[in-house]
């Protein structure tokens, strides 16, 4: 059996501009890191010829054609697998919350599949591919920063380019930035999951009338890596993610709601520098940043919310578990 375990991502600044509507006409770049909520997938020989998938719910076919599952029914086929295996997934945190889980699913999958061939493959390898089938395969209306984030994990600036290349930079800052960094973070649960095809979909369909806002963004992720490497004040970090935030919801209406503009001002008034809506937007969880001595006020009048506990994470995919596990 191999086990793999691949994180899920907090994107500070520049989502929207890895999509090829804006990368096609100019560098999109995307400030991201990894946190250390993970999916994890299990993959295992069958004695006999089913293929058996597990996820929200169990698949038992006889072919690969017959899965359901788009991702693992593509990833099977694009490494030649047949027949007579297991693939069981776990993750963290619930799907359609805004930190990238499908991307961490497609990326620990390929790297599982991968292992049990005995082959060992880089991460850049990992990211093309999950990008291929995610984005060329299967056409959804994605981007490509979870794929490389997932993959290569650590905080990343990424430049994604017209000729389908993609830059991943890492970014380096101390020990006590990052701690420092880690202390100002909190995130809350909205409450709400969404579709983020439907609105990447909008998203991709304005980029040419919202390419001064997309250009924007992009610059202030640049500026967010500056502020880390700089030792610059950290609150500075802090006001550019509100102001990348203000960019992003301009992008399009379903982008951001009431219920979510209402909490994100309730947060902003408590004491939070700035913050934004995880993923694409609709819902998912709240991101602030976040001064020590004010975040027991912020906690308090977002306690109606659940606070996930997080901290940045130095690891991409990685097999944590290497076992005999034949039937």
């Amino acid at each position: 059996m191999i086990l793999t375990r691949t994180p899920f991502r907090v994107s500070f600044a520049g989502g929207g501009s890895d999509l090829a509507s804006y990368y096609s006409r100019e560098p999109g770049v995307v400030l991201s890191t990894a946190i250390n909520k993970h999916m994890y997938i299990a993959v295992k020989e069958h004695f006999d010829h089913t293929l058996r998938v597990s996820y929200s719910r169990t698949e038992i076919v006889d072919s690969v054609d017959e899965i359901e599952h788009p991702i693992v029914r593509e990833c099977l086929q694009m490494l030649g697998v047949r027949s007579g295996l297991e693939v069981v997934s776990m993750g963290d945190l619930p799907a359609r919350t805004g930190l990238g889980s499908s991307s961490s699913f497609t990326v620990g999958l390929l790297h599982a599949l991968y292992a049990m061939q005995g082959k060992v493959v880089s991460p850049e390898r990992l990211a093309r591919e999950a990008c291929s089938i995610e984005i060329d395969k299967l056409r959804e209306p994605i981007g490509k920063q979870d794929q490389y984030i997932a993959a290569y994990g650590g905080l990343q600036l990424i430049q994604f380019n017209a000729d389908g290349s993609v830059f991943v930079d890492p970014v380096v800052i101390s020990a006590e930035t990052r701690k420092e960094l880690n202390r100002r973070l909190l995130m809350f649960f909205t409450g709400d999951s969404r579709d983020a095809r439907q609105v990447l979909a909008k998203q991709q369909a304005s980029t040419e009338e919202k390419l001064p806002v997309l250009r924007r963004m992009c610059a202030i992720a640049r500026e967010l890596r500056e502020v880390l490497t700089s030792g610059k004040d950290l609150n500075v970090f802090g006001n550019l993610l509100d102001e990348a935030w203000l960019a992003k919801r301009s992008l399009t209406e379903a982008i951001s709601n009431a219920k979510i503009d209402e909490l994100y001002e309730r947060g902003l008034r408590a004491g939070a520098l700035g913050g934004k809506l995880l993923g694409a937007g609709g819902g998912g969880f709240l991101l602030f940043f976040c001064e020590p001595h004010n975040q027991t006020k912020l906690r308090a009048e977002l306690s109606e919310l659940r606070e996930l506990k997080f901290s940045l994470d130095l690891e991409g995919s990685k097999i944590v578990h290497v076992g005999s596990g034949r039937d």
